[in-house]
């Protein structure tokens, strides 16, 4: 599958770039960004997080505001961030133009529901499209990890643990824990898996983790200022009471003071990619 490659910039002695291409699984044009450590430039195969981003985010939010290419330069590994929902002419959007259903939102799932099947199918494209096209263009390995924030990280939790063959671990900055029951989650559920709730749970973190047999580890931080976790759509509380019950090996870590913003992701950005570092040296 041919990459255009549309930006290159150089960063912490590794390098930033953009590439679009054509999504098999999404019918649509489709952008992503990838930092290469140095280490790649000897032709050294290096991991990859995988970043998934939050509600009218693009590629671009996480790797120009989270300050995370310096360590990732520092542990030789890529991140590679993609788009949170087809995009184009002829994807279509909610009518009423709202930033969480639609463009912006696709919630990493498979819809199931007309129009938006027609499109709407993140979950095969970061499962499987994705990281393909990433390992036959670039000089990195088969060891990944998945990280993301809000409904990333409701991205990367669930897809973590309904593929826990493909990473090595997972860690999330505020998620949506369990949007089966918030107003994001029932919203973008009903739009895109129809209104049999059975159906949405395997798009629910805290539904998995209760079942999972496989565990992966676990890194999630969450803001005690965070306005949609007092307002009730990250159901932080959920995920815990989940992994109690599972004896999951999530750890969840309550920062004091810290809200939604990427601010919060720059402070501990660092941690997530050492964490996530050693468990690829496992």
């Amino acid at each position: 599958m041919p990459l255009e490659n549309i930006s290159c910039n150089k960063t912490a002695g590794g390098w930033h770039k953009q590439y679009t291409h054509r999504s098999e699984v999404l019918n649509c044009d489709m952008r992503f960004a990838i930092f290469l450590p140095p280490q790649t430039a000897a032709g050294q195969k290096v991991p990859v997080v995988y970043w998934l981003s939050g509600l009218t985010c693009t590629d671009e939010n996480f790797m120009q505001k989270a300050g995370a290419q310096r360590i990732a330069a520092e542990l030789g590994v890529a991140i590679v961030a993609p788009d949170t929902s087809p995009r184009g002419e002829g994807v279509e959007d909610d009518p009423a133009g709202s930033y969480d259903f639609g463009l912006g939102a696709g919630f990493y799932v498979n819809a199931t529901e007309a129009p938006w099947n027609r499109h709407y199918n993140m979950y095969d494209y970061i499962v499987n499209e994705l990281p393909a096209l990433v390992e036959a263009h670039f000089p990195v390995s088969e060891q990944r990890a998945i990280s993301g924030h809000s409904m990333g990280g409701h991205g990367a939790l669930m897809i973590a643990m309904r593929n826990p063959e493909r990473f090595t671990s997972a860690s999330a900055f505020s998620p949506i824990a369990n949007p089966m029951n918030c107003p994001w989650g029932q919203k973008a559920f009903t739009g895109y898996l129809g209104s049999n709730t059975e159906n949405w749970k395997q798009y629910d973190s805290s539904e998995l983790m209760r079942k999972a047999e496989q565990k992966l580890p676990m890194l999630v931080d969450q803001g005690t200022h965070d306005n949609f976790y007092t307002e009730g759509q990250l159901r932080t509380e959920s995920l815990a009471a989940a992994a109690k019950a599972n004896n999951y090996p999530v750890e969840i870590r309550m920062q004091d003071g810290y809200d939604h913003s990427y601010y919060f992701m720059a402070t501990f950005i660092e941690d997530h990619l050492r964490f996530h570092v050693e468990h690829f040296n496992k």
